[in-house]
């Protein structure tokens, strides 16, 4: 009998806890909705659709990993920036050993920025002003850099994208 008892006391007491604030999902808020507002591309380099296709896959990752309601306005949360950074650059020289040839780079990095601005209306203190994520992909000079381009921007923002729901609503 005693057992039972503690039992009933233990699973009362996960579920009385499992009623907090924090979730399985990782989301720390009690929020239920957020707005995001178009990120515009500010830079020279990256492609036209670079800023729609971020808005969109950030709204989904919000949507997909926690339990808020992305709304047009008037939501508790809100997020809007611009797409930063957008640069190649080239990485891991490789000499030719001709003094006459110029050296070459065996690889290429793209880098890709986001600068982020994110309102609390129900803890302003979780809120931040234009603070920059970024993250790079390596690609080899052989490829063409066309061909992997797409592949390169999808890996590099998912790991932006989870930077920015860990600094927003997971607060990790």
């Amino acid at each position: 009998m005693k057992v039972k008892i503690i039992i009933v006391a233990i699973l009362a007491f996960i579920t009385v806890e499992s009623c907090s604030v924090y979730s399985l999902s990782g989301v720390a808020t009690t929020a239920k909705t957020m707005a995001i507002d178009p990120f515009f591309n500010n830079t020279d380099l990256a492609p036209a659709n670079l800023g729609p296709t971020f808005t969109n896959k950030l709204k989904d990752y919000y949507q997909q990993n926690s339990g808020l309601r992305v709304i047009p306005e008037n939501a508790e949360l809100h997020i809007e920036g611009v797409i930063s950074d957008y640069r190649i650059n080239n990485i891991a020289p490789v000499s030719t050993g001709n003094p006459n040839d110029p050296n070459t780079a065996a690889l290429s990095r793209l880098t890709i920025g986001v600068k982020v601005t994110y309102e609390d209306n129900i803890e302003p203190k979780n809120g931040f002003k234009d603070r920059t994520f970024s993250f790079y992909k390596d690609f080899d000079n052989n490829l063409n850099f066309t061909t992997v381009q797409e592949d390169l921007e999808k890996k590099i923002f998912d790991q932006i994208l989870i930077d920015i729901f860990n600094a927003t609503v997971a607060t990790w």
